[in-house]
């Protein structure tokens, strides 16, 4: 190789060599965790974050926020007529939030209960600091992600005083903390299911909310108010699990309701025969009778 190519070739792989060194660089100065999000740091703040289930709980409806237009409303305003879905987040909220929010709206578009109709959502900000205009922002985004029409009515987005937000907080066992490291909030990801009157019905916990489980957790809390017979009966079948805030099949309530439908067939079956029966004496008479039609096994006929 003569000279001028190995110097070149020198010269490629330096450059190269440089050009991977400034990648990498730049690389750990992007993802580099933060010293205040060191491991320690993280466990300090997340043992003050948890979800307490509070099931049949009532929570206080006399609590003041303000709605997406500044205007003071209670929460009581919302309940009384459907279940309620409430979610407990922030508007600036850099991921969790957002995701916990996203998910619910794809499950909402796959549900056949209707915002506005068969239940509401109230979505209450944890930051004091949050203003009526974000919310309003916020809002508006699921209002046009929403697929069926009725969110501009039904779904409610809350702001609020640090004490109105801890009480509701506190009273659906929602436990949060705000990091003044970070200036973020740490929380986890749930969403409830209220009755009509405020009382906790059901939790869902995590961010994956199935069409399934949220239907029949709108149709516990409805108290029977909506959902049609067969719903209720495929309902039966499932056993809500608080420790997955998920429905589960219950093969013993199979089995029983098998059962149950077995008797009401044999019953149905044997209380024919006997109307039967009775109506027509006749009929059962001749189907004692021999046939007199067939040969006969007499002398004389011989």
């Amino acid at each position: 190789m003569a000279n001028g190519e190995r110097r070149r070739a020198w010269l490629l792989g330096t450059t190269v060599l440089l050009l991977a060194g400034l990648l990498n660089l730049t690389h750990a100065q992007m993802y580099r965790r933060p010293p205040e999000l060191t491991p320690e740091l993280n466990q300090q703040v997340l043992r003050q974050v948890d979800i307490k289930q509070k099931l049949n709980a009532q929570i206080p409806l006399d609590l003041n926020f303000r709605d997406e237009m500044g205007k003071t409303v209670r929460l009581g305003d919302y309940f009384g007529k459907r279940p309620v879905i409430l979610t407990l987040n922030y508007y600036e909220c850099p991921m969790l939030c957002t995701v916990i929010l996203n998910e619910l709206t794809r499950t909402l578009n796959a549900l056949d209960y209707r915002i506005g109709k068969e239940f509401e959502v109230v979505t209450v900000s944890i930051a004091p600091n949050e203003t009526p205009e974000l919310a309003a922002k916020k809002k508006a985004n699921y209002v046009k992600a929403y697929r069926h029409g009725g969110a501009e009515q039904g779904w409610h987005f809350l702001t609020g005083e640090e004490a109105n937000i801890r009480r509701l907080a506190d009273a659906v066992g929602f436990q949060y903390v705000y990091d003044p490291r970070t200036k973020q909030y740490a929380h986890t990801a749930a969403i409830m299911v209220l009755t009509p009157d405020g009382r906790l019905s059901r939790y869902l916990l995590g961010v994956n909310y199935s069409p399934r489980d949220l239907k029949f957790a709108l149709m516990e809390a409805s108290e029977g108010k909506i959902g049609n017979p067969v719903e209720r009966v495929v309902l039966y079948c499932y056993q809500y699990d608080p420790a997955t805030g998920k429905y589960g099949l219950v093969i013993i309530r199979l089995v029983q309701l098998g059962g149950v439908l077995t008797v009401l067939g044999l019953g149905l079956l044997i209380g024919g025969m006997l109307w039967l029966e009775r109506r027509h004496p006749r009929l059962s008479e001749a189907a004692e009778l021999p046939d007199s039609s067939a040969p006969s096994d007499t002398p004389e006929s011989r």
